[in-house]
């Protein structure tokens, strides 16, 4: 009898292991996303704050972010378009222009200016499948000259909210994601995103039922958590802890 339930419980040792394994995915550049249709046409406000240990709110910036679908070299092509106006630490202008694939939110383009202090910076990519590199034909871009070699097709970090709001987020979903920060240090590589559970928060309308997901940024030991609401995946708030006790947070306006 002892036998056979070490078997038995063996045997769901391993079921386990397999079903935990099998929710590990990686989300590839160029596939279809299973919840493509839920990016509607519009636009949504956040709010961007830092939370400090004493219980101050420090308000950083307000985003726009709108989703569009145009026509562009005779193809059918998604285009979201953000402008952040920051007040710290003085007040600032940034806008933003990117271009994608309909159906797997492949990025195409990207291009970013930025103004404060009376200066103003254009920045702006094309990503490729094996690099990403600068705009040539864009005036006065900065990034002209970039060129990063990615091994695999990446995603651009800039657009993460709207991306992950296409995944099929559910209890254990654990994806790999590979994203590049246009322009910034850090190479194209794969980042963890994880379910946790669920949990019911505000929202601009009232109490909603969100996906509670995390990751680390490949940084282990300081965690950023996002809710998502159920039913239209829409980004409710993210929290990110930093070093020092502060804590950022994006909340939904409207």
């Amino acid at each position: 009898m002892r036998t056979i339930r070490h078997c038995l419980l063996a045997l769901a040792a391993t079921t386990l292991t397999l079903s935990a394994h099998a929710a590990v995915q990686n989300v590839d550049v160029g596939t279809p996303l299973p919840r493509f249709a839920l990016l509607k046409p519009g636009t949504h406000h956040y709010l961007r704050f830092m939370r400090t240990p004493g219980g101050a709110n420090q308000p950083i910036d307000i985003w726009a972010r709108e989703i569009r679908f145009e026509e562009r070299d005779g193809k059918k092509l998604m285009r979201i378009v953000q402008r952040w106006d920051g007040v710290l630490p003085t007040p600032s202008v940034r806008t933003y222009d990117s271009w994608f694939e309909t159906g797997s939110f492949r990025p195409l383009s990207h291009e970013r200016i930025s103004e404060r202090d009376g200066k103003r910076v254009v920045e702006g990519f094309v990503f490729a499948p094996d690099k990403i590199t600068g705009m040539r034909e864009l005036a006065d871009n900065t990034q002209k000259d970039l060129n990063v070699a990615s091994s695999e097709p990446t995603y651009n970090f800039e657009t993460d909210i709207e991306l992950l709001q296409a995944l099929p987020l559910a209890e254990s979903f654990d994806a790999r994601i590979n994203f590049y920060h246009p322009g910034g240090t850090a190479p194209p590589q794969r980042y963890s995103f994880r379910v946790t559970g669920s949990a019911t928060i505000a929202g601009p309308a009232g109490p909603v039922d969100c996906w509670v997901l995390k990751t680390d940024y490949n940084r282990p030991g300081s965690e950023s958590t996002f809710w998502f609401a159920k039913g239209s995946q829409l980004m409710l708030r993210q929290e990110s802890p930093l070093p020092d006790g502060r804590v950022m947070v994006k909340t939904l306006i409207d």
